[in-house]
């Protein structure tokens, strides 16, 4: 049985607490950005994306921008749910 305060992610998507996001890591500038988009949540809200949060950072690889957008979607999960950064 699944525990859904534990993150599932499969590097192009993530499940966590009963929401679910898109991960991309977009190129740009000789890097990659970290992209979120937030597609289910528990209430039915509508898709948005995640405001950029890394101001201007670009990571090298790939992989670096789209473990950057796992940590920023939990972040925003923990904010809306009273439980802050206590999690990591």
């Amino acid at each position: 049985m699944l525990n859904p305060s534990h993150p599932i992610s499969d590097g192009h998507s993530l499940e966590y607490r009963g929401f679910r996001f898109e991960l991309r890591a977009q190129p740009v500038r000789g890097g990659y950005q970290p992209i979120v988009v937030l597609v289910r949540t528990p209430a039915g809200e509508e898709e948005m994306r995640l405001p950029n949060d890394t101001e201007e950072i670009v990571y090298g690889t790939e992989a670096e921008a789209t473990r950057h957008a796992e940590q920023q979607a939990m972040r925003w999960v923990h904010d809306r749910t009273g439980d802050g950064q206590g999690q990591f």
